[in-house]
């Protein structure tokens, strides 16, 4: 009896193989050119994923770490300065924080989303903030209606950290466009991933954008030599550019194909007990970076599946503020209830544009098995 194929968390085989025409032609471009190094794709992609996501500028940059980092630097932001964000994320948020010499403020996340809980928020603010940075997980936007009324309260920048949000709206507004700024990965698991690493910032503040630019280009003035501030080097290459403009235009397509996938494990799962389902909150259009489910015993119920060839993953096993990396943030347990019992529970389960219906049905159906075995035998 064969065995039943595998099932990927993401199939980057399958993405390419139907792009494979375009991606070849526009490698070759590049490599023809010779322009490996600032070539005319890289202000060409800033121009088209600006216009995508509703800004009026965007720098790309080596990858989404830098995004974070060099909008803080753009800010200003340094030594003796808060930044209040989520611990509920990947270690790169409070990573940038911490690198500008900032001290990363942690308000916890609502249970619904997983994103910044913003009936919290204001009560983190105090005379040293300087910005508020929330994450947009798993493809849905944060709450960006109640967070943008408080930091206009308090005059404070919002922004976004949108490494998994390509596409994702709120209120009709794309992720990218919500804040003062937003940074973006394209890490080649995003759902607009390169083919190697890669970054952007986007904001329609043109001065801030140049800001960015010069730190990413080692601080240059307008003469390459003259270097006016401290800079580092996060260029984006030239070949990254032209994978992601090829990709750029199927992105749509893609977000409304996980969109049908979620929701048909939504249907898949319906009245399965003791699994919580990932949902939309009211004005949201989640781009379903992932699928994530909380679960009792998710560890044993990850292994059930790996036996079965279903990958799945864990975003994220510990909050950011219990890192070690994160001491410096002054964070402990029981600081956070519901972003360290959410980390708990949380499985992301397979969800890409590629992914077959009866593939949704097969991971369904071993979840349920499990679960229903774990509820009878209790």
């Amino acid at each position: 009896m064969n065995e039943p194929r595998p099932i990927p968390m993401i199939d980057l085989k399958a993405q390419l193989e139907a792009l494979r025409p375009e991606i070849d032609e526009a490698i070759d471009r590049v490599l023809s050119s010779t322009a490996f190094v600032f070539g005319p794709d890289i202000k060409e992609l800033e121009k088209e994923f600006a216009a995508f996501c509703g800004a009026s500028q965007a720098c790309a940059v080596a990858n989404g770490t830098d995004a974070l980092h060099l909008a803080l630097r753009a800010y200003g932001i340094g030594p003796g300065d808060e930044v209040v964000t989520v611990a509920n994320t990947f270690i790169a948020t409070g990573e940038a924080i911490l690198l500008v010499g900032a001290t990363p403020v942690f308000v916890d996340v609502d249970d619904v989303t997983y994103t910044m809980d913003a009936s919290k928020l204001e009560a983190a603010i105090t005379p040293r903030t300087k910005l508020i940075l929330p994450v947009h997980l798993y493809g849905h936007p944060a709450d960006m209606t109640a967070i943008d009324e408080i930091a206009r309260r308090h005059d404070l920048p919002i922004l976004e950290d949108a490494a998994q949000a390509h596409g994702a709206e709120w209120h009709g507004r794309r992720a990218g466009s919500l804040g003062h700024a937003a940074c973006f990965s394209f890490y080649p698991g995003k759902n607009l991933g390169a083919y190697g690493d890669a970054g952007m910032v986007t904001s329609s503040d043109a001065g801030f954008i140049a800001r960015v630019r010069q730190i990413a280009n080692h601080g240059a003035g307008a003469d390459r030599y003259d270097n006016v501030v401290l800079g580092t080097n996060s260029r984006l290459d030239t070949i990254q550019a032209a994978i992601l403009r090829v990709k750029l235009r199927q992105l749509e397509r893609w977000t409304e194909e996980r969109r049908a996938r979620a929701a048909a494990y939504a249907r898949a799962f319906e009245g399965t007990p003791d699994i919580v389902l990932p949902r939309e909150r009211e004005g949201a259009r989640s781009a379903w970076h992932l699928y994530t489910i909380r679960a009792p015993e998710r560890d044993a119920l990850q292994a059930h599946l790996q036996e079965r060839g279903i990958a799945s993953a864990v975003h994220y096993p510990r909050p950011i503020h219990l890192q070690p990396s994160m001491a410096a943030g002054g964070g402990k347990a029981g600081d956070l209830p519901v972003s360290e019992g959410v980390s708990r529970e949380v499985l992301c389960l397979p969800i890409y544009p590629e992914m077959r219906d009866e593939d949704v049905q097969r991971v369904a159906s071993e979840v349920r098995a499990f679960v229903s075995a774990i509820v009878g035998r209790g």
